[in-house]
């Protein structure tokens, strides 16, 4: 008769815990050599998430968590660490606003060894439609921002006890943030800040740990105007020219930027140590800023932060904020380190066009395995169906503004393909969107990773994007801006016939 053997916890201990801080969500990682076991639950009054991780050792990536909590994160105010019982380490999280919250364990990829993810999202997510339209309603001059206060700050108030861990416990390890300070007024934001955010609120400064403390009111941002260079020299002038924001224009077209991956998905990596996360948000914050200083053009961040959107969220993201066009940022990579200049895609229906092609397709598709899709999660993004349907016109025009930037981009970089090529990158399968991946250059060739630093090249590279959409845009008519004088049920059918 076999015996049975008690089960025996293994103290391992979590190696890393990184954290993502963003208005759409906020994502904590944590990352161990063996499967995570936990278990979530919250607490009102104040509002608190705990999470039991089970099994695990003390560590001093847990006892750091603390300091890792950005003032403005959106949704974290502070973190706990403490042993809760023998094997079990309890994680407070105390909240600004009531959340909804879930974990998903994956497994090793890549660089990962196993990781638990707590994703955590606002119980009421704001309309990005709406939230663009608010910052449209209250674009004001960059001359008329307000210099920013001095942030007030008042004595920090003794921490809430953690669940489950009396006072007088011994020993008990604890680990909290930093002197919390009391609720500042918004700052104004700064002109280096107002590229930054298009959909996201600005949060108030941190609040004090306080059970009668009320969850801050977020206020719109602002989007800055066109560069004062564009603007006449006259005050009267200026005024007259300054091109009127793109949503409320007759005619006006909104751009979709999406840089690419973002949060545990750093992308390519060169020599020096850049991540391609890095500087494809450089580069879409440059090129947010060249259309929107265009008078019948409006550009959108899909990403303005380090964090991580599925593939598939990023194209239901562009629809929900009826994007006319979409351009997903990237930088190219190699095992030959030789390889070198830039390429534009498109989609394909029939088979990549090349071996390089497929490779790169493959390689942009994984990035929902390494930045890590919560499947326990339904994220709101996902909310609208993607049909499966015929591409043929949205892919004609795609090719279309492909060719257009990629002429463009000869002007600033070498080619490493003399013409567009397609394959099957997810996130370009959008049925009524053009949408093209531009990889600027080889993040893996030591000399283009370095002119990629660059503000200035990212500039230019910027430049000659849009100056390749502009091209597009005066010979053809985007599939969306063919339908929206169609009656909708109408239009709804012509965005998915071939």
């Amino acid at each position: 008769m076999a015996l049975s053997i008690p089960r025996v916890w293994a103290d391992y201990r979590i190696e890393s815990v990184r954290l993502w801080p963003a208005e759409e969500y906020t994502r904590v990682t944590f990352e161990a050599p063996v499967a995570i076991q936990s278990t979530l639950f919250s607490i009102a009054n104040p509002e608190r998430l705990v999470l039991d991780l089970e099994g695990v050792g003390a560590s001093a990536a847990l006892l750091a968590m603390a300091h890792q909590v950005n003032p403005d994160d959106p949704y974290i105010r502070n973190i706990r660490v403490g042993h809760f019982k023998p094997g079990v380490v309890r994680v407070v999280f105390d909240l600004k606003v009531p959340v909804s919250a879930s974990t998903s364990l994956l497994k090793p990829v890549a660089k990962y060894g196993y990781r638990l993810m707590l994703d955590i999202y606002p119980q009421n997510p704001s309309d990005p439609l709406q939230s663009l339209l608010e910052q449209t309603q209250n674009l004001s001059p960059p001359e008329a921002q307000a210099s920013p206060p001095e942030a007030m700050t008042s004595a920090p108030k003794a921490p809430i006890p953690i669940p489950g861990v009396a006072a007088t416990t011994s020993p008990v390890l604890l680990a909290s943030g930093p002197p919390v300070q009391s609720d500042a007024p918004a700052l104004a934001p700064s002109p280096s800040t107002l590229a930054r955010a298009p959909m996201a609120a600005a949060t108030q400064g941190p609040a004090a740990v306080d059970s009668a403390a009320q969850p801050p009111t977020s206020q719109p941002a602002t989007v800055p105007g066109p560069p004062e260079s564009s603007l006449a020299s006259h005050p009267a002038e200026a005024a007259a020219v300054r091109p009127t924001p793109s949503l409320m224009a007759p005619h006006a077209l909104v751009i979709a930027v999406d840089a690419g991956h973002g949060g545990e998905d750093p992308g390519a990596q060169g020599s020096a140590g850049t991540h391609e996360k890095d500087v494809t948000l450089a580069i879409a914050r440059r090129l947010k800023a060249h259309i929107d200083a265009q008078p019948n053009l409006r550009a959108v961040l899909i990403r303005d932060g380090d964090y991580f959107i599925p593939l598939q969220g990023r194209t239901a993201k562009a629809h929900q904020l009826h994007a006319d066009l979409f351009i997903s940022v990237h930088a190219d990579a190699f095992v030959n380190h030789e390889a070198r200049g830039s390429s534009v895609f498109a989609l394909s229906e029939r088979g990549a066009t090349s071996v390089a092609a497929r490779w790169l397709a493959r390689q942009e598709n994984a990035s929902d395995l390494i930045g890590g899709v919560n499947l326990n999660r339904h994220d709101p993004y996902l909310a609208q169906t993607l049909f499966d349907l015929s591409q043929t016109a949205t892919i004609n025009d795609s090719l279309k503004m492909a060719r257009a930037v990629l002429d463009q981009l000869h002007q600033v970089n070498v080619l490493h393909h003399g013409q567009v090529e397609q394959a099957g990158f997810a996130v370009l399968k959008s049925p009524d969107i053009p949408s093209i991946l531009v990889e600027t250059a080889f993040i893996t060739n030591p000399q283009e990773e370095q002119r990629l630093n660059e503000p200035e090249y990212q500039d230019k590279l910027a430049g000659a994007i849009l100056a390749g959409i502009q091209h597009y845009l005066a010979l053809s008519t985007p599939v969306r801006a063919r339908t929206t004088a169609l009656p909708e049920s109408t239009a709804h059918q012509m965005a998915f016939m071939p």
